[in-house]
């Protein structure tokens, strides 16, 4: 690329919203040019907004510290000065669906971190290795929202990363029941230790809403474009739990699957471990080498030892073996605000830059 595209980054003070800030620093394809958030961050610089609750490792990236915050709501100014934009709004899901769709009907592709337009009929909800196919579906939001070059495209929620692109590589076996319990770290509701001092030595067996998400957004991945709209598959059937547990960064799901052929355990490892994407054919920055590797130790995957794996946007997998009620069960792991959240979302502007859904404004 002759030229970095300017992006902006929607809810640039939150936990995602750094993370966003964070992986862009030295992106060689992107760099921010504006950072907005709600009214009372508004007017100061990105450092003054952030203060005291910058919660990434890595330190605050000079070249954003300086630059003043935007209200996001002031979609044509922020809009101005941009290419596409990154969002993740800290709103209700009616307001997050309303600014959204504002910045596309401004003429700037939006990639969304939120869980709002997921369900949106003609909005792809993509991982890129899994189902690149549904960018197509773009062209008909285009149509109906009036736009030349603005769209939303959205990725799904973090706990499914765990096992989704599992079941994805064994989809030729034909899993047709699956139940998983997911162990989901804190971050994944924007919070460290420090915030959430409770968590520490503790379990919570709810977390609100990420049960239906877990069960149903795998079976929108799998689904089809019919007559411009997403239609979700009809198998495997998922139950699911999600339990809040006091860990950082890291979501573990441990799954059981039914299949209707009979894979051997060879079968299924090599599925996993040579399964890759379009990602991964066109080299694309962000793009894991080895999306999924399997573990042969018994105490494996582990958050402390294989949650980076793959700069935290590759898969890790072990302990698969047959079970006595269901055919085969395994645990895997996955980095929750990487693959799961901000990184997945700059993974599919990628996809989505290649092949020419996001360009430079003339």
């Amino acid at each position: 690329m002759d030229k970095k595209l300017k992006v902006g980054v929607l809810g640039a003070t939150g936990m995602v919203g750094q993370r966003f800030i964070t992986l862009l620093e030295k992106h060689p394809w992107y760099e921010v040019a504006a950072v907005a958030a709600s009214p009372r961050s508004a007017g100061k610089t990105y450092e003054e907004a952030v203060g005291s609750r910058w919660k990434m490792d890595s330190p605050m990236p000079e070249t954003v510290k300086g630059l003043v915050v935007m209200n996001v709501n002031e979609v044509e100014k922020v809009s101005a000065g941009v290419d596409m934009v990154f969002s993740a709004v800290d709103m209700s899901k009616e307001e997050i669906r309303a600014i959204e769709e504002a910045y596309a009907k401004a003429e700037v592709p939006v990639v969304s971190n939120n869980s709002a337009h997921r369900w949106t009929p003609d909005v792809p909800m993509v991982v890129p290795e899994i189902n690149p196919e549904h960018f197509q579906v773009i062209e008909f939001q285009k149509k109906r929202l009036g736009t030349k070059r603005g769209f939303i495209a959205v990725k799904p929620n973090c706990s499914i990363q765990s096992y989704a692109p599992v079941l994805t590589a064994w989809k030729e076996f034909e899993p047709y029941e699956v139940v998983a319990t997911t162990y989901q770290a804190i971050s994944g509701a924007g919070k460290t230790f420090q915030d959430w001092p409770e968590m520490a030595g503790n379990i919570i067996p709810y977390i609100g809403g990420e049960e239906e998400k877990s069960e149903q957004e795998p079976l929108r991945l799998w689904g089809k474009i019919e007559d411009g709209v997403i239609v979700k598959a009809a198998e495997p059937t998922i139950t699911c739990q999600c339990i809040r547990v006091p860990v950082l960064n890291g979501h573990t799901a441990a799954v059981f699957v039914k299949f209707r052929k009979h894979p051997t355990k060879e079968e299924l490892i090599g599925k996993m471990v040579n399964f890759s994407g379009l990602p991964q054919k066109l080299s694309l920055p962000s793009a894991p080498k080895q999306f999924i590797q399997y573990l042969e130790e018994e105490n494996r995957p582990q958050v402390t030892q294989d949650v980076d794996f793959e700069n935290g946007m590759g898969i890790s997998v072990g302990r698969l073996r047959e079970d006595t009620v269901y055919d085969y069960k395994f645990v895997g792991l996955s980095h929750n605000t990487l693959r799961g959240a901000a990184g997945g979302a700059v993974l599919c502007a990628e996809l989505l830059t290649a092949q020419g859904y996001i360009q430079a404004k003339e």
